[in-house]
């Protein structure tokens, strides 16, 4: 598949300018990027595909009407192909029930619509001339991008007929199918018809219910761009629900959509194959405005016309769709999914806080030797501080004692030292020998350096 895909990326700048020239000449009716047929048998060699409704012998076309064997080095091929619009159109006299004609309670994709009135219509266009009333499918429910309202998409030849106006009423089902059972949901709001997008919207009634969903085939997961080979399935109205596969994607055709709209080119369409294993054929008359959709719900494209063999279907690409028309599909959206978690023992964790601790601090002074005594002790302020504990322990740190600043002079006489069994008021043992004062002294000296700066400088 990326073989091919870059052999379409290499023929479709060729293929785009030469298909207006091909469009011109007498029969064709469409120009593609496709296998080449020789025999009736596929060649395996993509070319350009030119369609005419009727294949003629070389001699019998004007030399000026032939088509070349090939294009700038890209191979040609001429197929056959007869292509329809795919609404239903019945005289109003002759009105009968086709395929589906349920009048279903709320709106969504893939029922019977189309418009209230009848459109008064003659030969050659139909049979007879009298008044007409068309039917299509309503595609799929859509929003608003400026407003945010709910609205129907199904095709511009579904909803307006000849003489269409805004605000023209829609019915479902359509009159065509059960006209006593047809009721009105909404009145035609804006309609495209340009080279990509074959398109209307319709607006939904104040209390007309509606989901985002398609008839048999369930809800919209949303949209996708369709690719060469993928295969997708629509709802229609009359062929209801069928299968088929993506064979172009760069489909241009021309079709005619009669009276004064006359015919049309539209460009990059999706060319879709029946898928004959699984249906007889992919759409029909009445199938128009159905959403084509993949294999897990996403939109494509638009249905809008086919081949009168049945063996083709073409649709434009939803992207398109959705930017000309000024939309989105509404994808269905799930609830939200509210779980609750089991509830177990409650696991409680707590702060413990421990007791106050009230501290005393007590600091030694040495004060100058003016009576060469000890003073008393200095009692420091009381610090009170809350400990925290970690939530894990159970046991409180340890209090930080604050150290209080000691200043200390040398001593200039002798100091008295308690002898035995007298106490020297700093906690210290009553007792001491003449090794122990004289340590004691020399330690003094060496702090009231460090307080003087008498050190190294190291601090």
């Amino acid at each position: 598949m990326d073989a091919q895909h870059e052999a379409r990326a290499l023929i479709r700048p060729v293929k785009e300018s030469i298909e207006d020239d091909l469009l011109a000449r007498e029969g064709v009716v469409g120009v593609d990027i496709a296998e080449k047929v020789s025999g009736g048998k596929p060649t395996g060699q993509l070319s350009i595909v030119v369609f005419v409704e009727k294949k003629k012998p070389a001699t019998r076309v004007a030399k000026g009407e032939l088509i070349p064997k090939e294009i700038n080095g890209v191979a040609t091929d001429v197929q056959e192909l007869e292509i329809e619009l795919q609404p239903a159109m019945v005289k109003l006299d002759d009105v009968v029930g086709l395929i589906d004609t349920t009048a279903y309670p709320s709106l969504h994709g893939g029922i019977s619509m189309g418009p209230r009135r009848s459109v008064y219509l003659t030969p050659p266009e139909v049979p007879a001339a009298g008044n007409y009333v068309f039917v299509g499918t309503l595609g799929a429910m859509v929003r608003d991008r400026a407003t945010g309202a709910t609205m129907a998409l199904s095709n511009f030849h579904v909803a307006c007929p000849r003489g269409w106006a805004i605000g023209d009423r829609m019915a479902q089902p359509s009159l065509v199918d059960n006209a006593p059972a047809a009721t009105d949901f909404g009145s035609l709001t804006r309609a495209v018809l340009s080279e990509h997008v074959d398109g209307s919207v319709i607006s939904v009634d104040a209390g007309k219910t509606w989901t985002a969903s398609i008839e048999t085939i369930g809800n919209v997961a949303g949209t996708a761009t369709a690719t060469v080979g993928m295969p997708v399935q629509k709802r229609g109205r009359t062929t209801e629900h069928t299968f088929g596969t993506v064979r172009s994607t760069d489909f241009t055709v021309t079709v005619n959509y009669g009276g004064d709209v006359g015919s049309r080119t539209l460009r990059n369409q999706l060319r879709i194959e029946t898928d004959t294993t699984r249906s007889a054929r992919f759409s029909q008359k009445g199938d128009s405005g159905s959403v084509i959709v993949t294999d897990d719900r996403h939109v494509v494209g638009l249905l809008f016309a086919g081949s009168t063999d049945g063996q083709w279907t073409f649709g434009n690409p939803i992207g398109f769709v959705q930017d000309e028309l000024g939309v989105d599909i509404i994808a269905h959206t799930l609830p939200p999914i509210i779980t609750r978690p089991a509830v177990c023992e409650p696991i409680r964790t707590a702060v413990i806080v421990c007791n106050y601790v009230t501290t005393t601090i007590s600091c030694s002074v040495v004060t100058k030797p003016a009576v060469c005594r000890v003073s008393r002790l200095i009692v420091c302020d009381t610090v009170t501080t809350s400990v925290v504990c970690q939530p894990t322990k159970l046991t409180c740190p340890p209090t930080r004692i604050p150290l209080c600043e000691v200043q200390v002079t040398r001593a200039v006489c002798d100091i008295p030292w308690p002898g035995p069994g007298e106490g020297r008021g700093d906690g210290a043992p009553a007792a001491y020998g003449e090794e122990f004062l004289a340590g004691y002294l020399a330690a003094l000296e060496a702090v009231a350096a460090e307080e003087a700066g008498d050190g190294d400088g190291r601090g």
